[in-house]
């Protein structure tokens, strides 16, 4: 079978060499497609490939249909918002995520941004520690897990809410569990977000819940933009000056949230899954799990069922 990796943003070249090193073991060809800076280069390259593996490029339904032979997609990541699964569905195309392998990253990232914010963005002044502070998590998930654990480590108190995990299975990991995403904001000095854009989910962090959130209060946010409700957001942090917003996705109303300085940080692009190890990891595991595919029609990490 023919893969193709398409990523506009490369992988590390350790990551190409261990899915091409995978995919020709097994009998399949890998073709590259990286850096790409028009839509056309994409269309072209999928034109004769039966699988591909992508990063946060959009698999819209024109790629889709100039992609006659494709039978599996795999991002490399958790999230896989960038692909439309519905339409791949109707295709008879595959979409799977590779869960898991961004999971540390994206953890160590959320603590990397809350010690830069308690300690004052290190701007020399007297800031705060984490012992001791309530951190909540919502949705309890691989990178939630991992949350916690660091927080742990941190020796913060940690509470956990996730509508699809029953709140007894959260307090078996040594988390506080709570009846609802209100709870958390209501408890919690910081929460962190880790819940997926979905139509329930998106614009759901809004005025109201943010606003329950006890003097002092941080939302950290390394998941998707989209679940924020930006108008509302800066409306509440007008208001409330005692409130701080951090998030690794830089928000379309970047330009008004940096009125609020010493209370907002956005890093430049999003940044939870960039480290060497994850990268590494993502783009070897969307390999064997188009291998296995192929081999087997295994289809654990199918999405789009």
């Amino acid at each position: 079978m023919k893969i193709l990796v398409a990523t506009e943003k490369p992988f590390a070249a350790a990551a190409v060499n261990g899915i091409k090193n995978e995919a020709q073991a097994a009998g399949h060809e890998v073709v590259l497609l990286e850096k790409y800076t028009d839509k056309q280069q994409l269309l072209d390259a999928v034109a004769d490939v039966d699988a591909m593996i992508v990063r946060s490029d959009k698999v819209t339904p024109e790629v889709l249909d100039a992609a006659k032979n494709l039978k599996i997609v795999v991002r490399a990541g958790a999230g896989y918002d960038s692909i439309d699964t519905a339409y791949a569905k109707e295709k008879g195309v595959i979409v799977e995520n590779t869960p898991g392998q961004n999971s540390n990253a994206v953890a160590e990232l959320v603590f990397g941004l809350l010690v830069f914010t308690v300690r004052n963005f290190f701007n020399g002044k007297s800031g705060s520690e984490l012992k001791g502070k309530k951190l909540g998590i919502l949705a309890f998930g691989n990178v939630g897990r991992n949350v916690a654990r660091i927080a742990k480590g941190f020796g913060m108190d940690v509470y956990a809410f996730d509508e699809f995990v029953p709140k007894e299975k959260i307090e078996e990991q040594g988390v506080h569990g709570v009846n609802s995403r209100d709870e958390l904001f209501e408890v919690c000095d910081v929460v962190s977000l880790h819940i997926p854009a979905t139509a329930e989910t998106r614009e759901s962090i809004n005025y109201q819940v943010v606003n329950l959130m006890k003097k002092g209060g941080i939302v950290v946010n390394t998941a998707r933009k989209e679940v924020i409700n930006e108008a509302e957001l800066i409306k509440l942090l007008a208001e409330r000056e005692d409130l701080k917003y951090i998030t690794d996705i830089k928000p379309d109303a970047d330009e008004e949230f940096r009125k609020f300085e010493g209370r907002y940080f956005a890093t430049p692009k999003k940044m939870g899954a960039q480290t060497a190890e994850a990268n590494i990891n993502a783009g070897i595991a969307a390999a064997k799990q188009i291998i296995s595919y192929f081999a087997t029609g295994d289809e654990k990490f199918r999405v789009n069922k």
